[in-house]
């Protein structure tokens, strides 16, 4: 394993001991609006925190990209080229609920570009990884994509904006409606984790940040999933709308969007 892999997972079970100590007494936690039907905890807090100590500490010239805390730069000249993106607790309006689907996500850009991965589950105990050119793994178990090829038989899950009622001539109307079902979970990281391991057949999202797809992004092309924004284009980091499906099935779901 390489020695930068190692040392997210370890962050990232840092933070989920974090997530788990809170979730075993979940009236007591400070919860505050970051917008909308948005929140944050002291444990997203806590958690980041956490997760920057330790990647500072074995890299100090590495920047970051935290959800809650923002931008850091690194401390020397490979602070250009490499950058953690981190998510603490992707799903954490699930977290505040007592309903446990949720995740850490940690991923490593060099150059623009994830060759690291982490997605860990800490209700599960599920350590989902993965490196460029490699292969991606659930709790050191190689997985891939599901093998499912007819459409009407893929379960999806998406991240489309509840508060936008869709137009009947909306692709996504046929897209969501076509398959066998439609799920969303509320965390997008486990989403994309789940497509890696073929519990998803493909996923859909809506106005994402870089922290929700990074990680995940990787686990899916290494597990031989495709990853793509509206338009076939790799821009998906960049616009935030991105499908990441099994081969078979991401051509269907682009055929959707584009019909």
């Amino acid at each position: 394993m390489h020695p930068m892999l190692n040392t997210a997972i370890k962050a990232a079970r840092r933070a989920g001991a974090i997530i788990n100590r809170a979730s075993l007494d979940l009236e007591r936690l400070n919860v505050a609006r970051k917008g909308p039907k948005d929140y944050v905890t002291e444990v997203d807090r806590a958690a980041e925190e956490s997760i920057i100590d330790i990647l500072r500490t074995a890299y100090p010239e590495h920047g970051f990209l935290g959800e809650e805390s923002g931008t850091h730069a690194g401390s020397g000249s490979a602070a250009a080229e490499f950058q953690w993106i981190i998510d603490p607790l992707d799903g954490t309006t699930n977290f505040i609920h007592g309903f446990q689907h949720y995740a850490v996500s940690i991923a490593l850009m060099q150059r623009g570009q994830a060759t690291h991965a982490v997605i860990y589950d800490p209700s599960r105990n599920e350590m989902f990884t993965a490196s460029r050119g490699s292969g991606a793994f659930l709790n050191d178990r190689r997985v891939r994509v599901s093998s499912c090829v007819r459409y009407h038989d893929a379960l999806l899950a998406s991240h489309i904006p509840q508060s936008t009622a869709l137009p009947a001539h909306s692709p996504f109307v046929p897209l969501l409606a076509d398959c066998a079902a439609a799920r969303r979970t509320g965390s997008t990281v486990l989403d994309l984790a789940w497509v890696a391991s073929g519990r998803l057949e493909g996923f859909c999202g809506v106005g994402l940040k870089p922290w929700d797809m990074a990680a995940g992004s990787l686990l899916v092309l290494e597990s031989g999933g495709l990853v793509a924004d509206f338009h076939g284009e790799q821009g998906w980091l960049e616009s935030g709308n991105v499908l990441a499906a099994a081969p078979k099935i991401f051509t269907q779901m682009m055929a959707h969007l584009q019909a």
